[in-house]
């Protein structure tokens, strides 16, 4: 029997494996629908209703709020982009461990699979929010402000298929740096949703406020410091670990206010404020990057070691 025959045959020879080549394109669409539902999970567990509105017509209590995939208010501002991020890490992560042969094409499948779950949310819950509001220009600012935030948040979701999913070291990378701290968000929606604010344990806020900088100090580790280049992907993710925190800081502290809404230049006036305290010494930045530092080194270090005795026992 010739090569080609045995190639041909036998799936190990060729080097492609038949439910890569022939249901890919379903598999890696169902990667990205199942992530998507993953990610939205946590907005759910407290029984997917609209929370209440300010601007609702009617006045009823909590439980009585229509159904929703997503919790639309402008005081879920930062939960709504964890939920809707996430689930775009998840669909990237799973292809870059799954490596399919038409890895590309998986990936863009995967990246239609989020999209569909995330159309398919966004349209409902913003018709139940827009059947629901009274009329008016404060209310018009505050659907189509929040409109854009969750159709940004969306964009981002993509954008971390994309990343994670990249056979680029590197690249995932930068896409851990990017999605920390909306991870660190979606895991405190479980914490929330299952124990309630009231009951939280001080120890579950703290380790919120130091995941993030251990998640990229981890990944920076993973990434390496050769070649020199990949010094740039540890400033970067430095730089995410600094300033995402504070623009979702001072993006929830302006959009929950309810004293300022609308008044678009108090608005961004006092944006502009929260961010720069945020961002100062007194915005304890400082400590988690000096954490993601210590991990991203140690890590460096380690491999070192190891690499240096695995050549050593050859």
């Amino acid at each position: 029997m010739s090569h080609a025959q045995q190639a041909t045959e036998n799936p190990r020879v060729s080097g492609h494996r038949p439910d890569t080549e022939v249901f890919y394109p379903a598999i890696a669409l169902l990667i990205g629908v199942f992530s998507a539902v993953l990610g939205l999970v946590p907005g759910w567990i407290t029984g997917a209703k609209l929370p209440l509105q300010n601007l609702w017509a009617n006045q009823v209590m909590p439980d009585q709020m229509p159904f929703s995939l997503l919790p639309l208010s402008q005081y879920e501002v930062l939960g709504l982009i964890a939920l809707l991020t996430t689930g775009g890490a998840a669909a990237g992560l799973a292809i870059r461990l799954w490596k399919p042969a038409h890895r590309r094409a998986a990936t863009w499948w995967a990246v239609g699979g989020v999209l569909l779950v995330h159309s398919v949310a966004a349209i409902q819950s913003f018709v139940t929010l827009g059947s629901g509001l009274m009329g008016g220009k404060l209310a018009s600012f505050y659907f189509f402000g929040l409109l854009a935030g969750v159709i940004l948040s969306v964009a981002a979701g993509l954008v971390a298929v994309l990343l994670f999913a990249s056979k680029s070291r590197a690249t995932t990378t930068l896409g851990v740096g990017l999605m920390a701290s909306p991870v660190t968000s979606w895991l405190m929606l479980w914490a929330v949703g299952i124990a309630s604010h009231r009951n939280l344990p001080l120890e579950v806020v703290t380790i919120a406020h130091w995941l993030p900088a251990a998640l990229v100090g981890c990944s920076l580790a993973w990434c390496g410091l050769k070649p020199p280049r990949r010094l740039v992907v540890w400033a970067l993710n430095l730089v995410f670990l600094w300033v995402i925190p504070a623009v979702f800081t001072a993006t929830q502290s302006v959009v929950g206010t309810r004293v300022i809404a609308g008044d678009i230049p108090e608005m961004l006036l006092m944006g502009r404020q929260v961010l720069t305290a945020a961002l100062g010494p007194d915005g304890g930045a400082g400590q988690t990057l000096l954490l993601a530092v210590g991990v991203g080194l140690a890590g460096v270090a380690i491999k070192a070691i190891a690499a240096r005795h695995a050549a050593g026992q050859q």
